[in-house]
């Protein structure tokens, strides 16, 4: 019994994975998607920033890999000097669980 519900799963599968390219074998040719950013209503470095990822999605992606933790850094950066300054030291305090 449980061989024939295994190759019942597995008989779904395979249908399931090949189903899709059945479809798209039948379907007209289209044109791929070109996947863009609208930049008219951007200036500075708004429209910097979306003319590289309209340019290059891999410059984008890398630059956005690279500044996500030095932005991370600057924020928790700030966020040690604004609790320092209303009183919260977390670099000198008592441990209450031991």
């Amino acid at each position: 019994m449980h061989k024939w519900w295994a190759k019942l799963w597995g008989l779904a599968v395979m249908v399931s994975l090949l189903l899709p390219e059945t479809a798209l074998a039948a379907a007209k040719k289209v044109a791929p998607l070109v996947v863009v950013a609208d930049t008219r209503k951007f200036s500075g470095w708004e429209a910097w920033w979306t003319n590289l990822y309209n340019e290059s999605h891999l410059y984008f992606a890398l630059l956005t890999v690279a500044i996500i933790p030095i932005v991370g850094l600057i924020f928790g950066l700030l966020a040690d000097v604004v609790m320092n300054w209303i009183g919260l030291d977390l670099k000198h305090r008592d441990l209450a669980e031991h």
